[in-house]
């Protein structure tokens, strides 16, 4: 199917699309935690695929590679984000949107600690371990995506979840500051 497409036959690319597009959603929509923004993201994702899918070389697969460039997409949208969170002030409160099913899914199966922890991660380390956990990517997987061995994919991942059980036992055990300076007991 992927050979047909670099062949000049671009109306297979929707037979591509169908068969990735809920993953890839799935994995935009974790890692921005935005419904809007998810939807956004996977669009742009398959457009910049078929753009440079001629440069999609076999000797790696292509969800990888697909994976590749939504890991690259999704960090830069979250660097966008974080400037623009900086540099602009909050005018106005975001409506509040309606949950995905996916976000519900994702409520129902996360404690409390386990939100905090992920939500502690840098986005880069959040991406790789939705990569390993939700999208159950292999240690190879994560090499070709990240652009490294797999030796160091797992390390990073084992220093990933390392640092989310630290973050959920302090969470259990202890208080945290709030953006006020002022403590927060956390523990009900």
């Amino acid at each position: 199917m992927i050979v047909h497409v670099q062949n000049g036959h671009t109306s297979e690319y929707v037979a591509v699309v169908q068969t990735y597009q809920q993953s890839i959603y799935r994995y935009c929509l974790r890692l921005l935690r935005n419904q809007q923004d998810a939807e956004d993201a996977a669009q742009d994702i398959f457009i910049k695929a078929f753009e440079s899918i001629r440069h999609y070389k076999h000797t790696v697969s292509f969800s990888s590679w697909l994976y590749k460039i939504a890991y690259r997409h999704c960090l830069n949208l979250l660097r966008k984000r974080k400037y623009q969170l900086l540099l602009l002030p909050r005018l106005f409160k975001p409506e509040a949107a309606a949950e995905s099913p996916e976000q519900a899914m994702d409520k129902r199966l996360f404690s409390p600690p386990l939100m905090f922890a992920l939500t502690a991660l840098s986005p880069e380390d959040r991406s790789v371990l939705i990569l390993r956990i939700f999208e159950e990517r292999t240690y190879e997987e994560l090499s070709e995506i990240m652009g490294c061995k797999p030796e160091a994919a797992k390390k990073r991942v084992s220093r990933i979840k390392e640092k989310v059980r630290r973050a959920m036992l302090k969470w259990q055990g202890e208080e945290i500051w709030d953006e006020n300076n002022q403590t927060v007991n956390l523990k009900v």
